[in-house]
């Protein structure tokens, strides 16, 4: 299963899903408030965890592989926390946690239209002290792979921090990505997952 990141769409995971589709079966979503999805009057990180979790149980996925970028990592990170049952494994992409550190500057509404609902952008990144995400980290049970930008604004010594405190995690940084990884430095993406899911061939993401 594949979460998007802010503004984005499923799309976003196209390139990644034609190589890894040729050994796994991918999903990929449009979380609330996005591309073909319904718009809400209300989005929290907290609902889209629940969406996944309605998803998962419509399709009769007992158990799955969770891949998160961005925000689709944030919604990973809780899923993991909240029902680690149902996951494999999980991948995030270039994210941390919330924390108590200073919001997030919310960007104007531009004028022109979007392929999403605008009310997402100040709700999402309004979310960021919520640092009892953190004290859960420990609860992640399942292997996990975390892959960073060498070069995001992303904090890579908070990635590395995040990676210290999920007991079975591995830390991967490709050097000179931003916080598309997937998006800029595909290959080297690519490397990174299917070297951690081919350690068990069965998962499926």
């Amino acid at each position: 299963m594949a979460l998007h990141a802010l503004g984005e769409s499923s799309e976003s995971w196209d390139n990644s899903a034609a190589v890894l589709g040729e050994k796994y079966r991918v999903l990929a979503l449009d979380q609330r408030g996005h591309a073909g999805s319904a718009r809400f009057d209300t989005y929290t990180i907290e609902l889209m965890c629940e969406d996944l979790l309605h998803f998962a149980n419509a399709m009769d996925l007992e158990q799955f592989t969770l891949m998160g970028h961005s925000m689709g990592g944030l919604v990973s990170y809780l899923f993991a926390e909240t029902y680690p049952s149902r996951l494999e494994r999980l991948i995030i992409e270039d994210i941390v946690p919330p924390s108590d550190e200073k919001p997030k500057e919310i960007p104007s509404k531009p004028s022109h239209s979007l392929p999403f609902d605008w009310l997402v952008i100040p709700s999402i990144l309004g979310q960021h002290n919520e640092p009892e995400w953190w004290a859960h980290l420990t609860d992640i049970s399942v292997p996990t792979l975390i892959i960073g930008g060498g070069s995001s604004k992303t904090s890579q010594n908070k990635l590395q921090e995040v990676s210290e405190l999920i007991p079975d995690c591995e830390l991967v940084m490709v050097e000179g990505a931003g916080h598309y990884v997937h998006d800029e430095y595909l290959p080297a993406f690519l490397t990174a997952v299917r070297k951690f899911l081919n350690i068990n061939p069965c998962v499926k993401p």
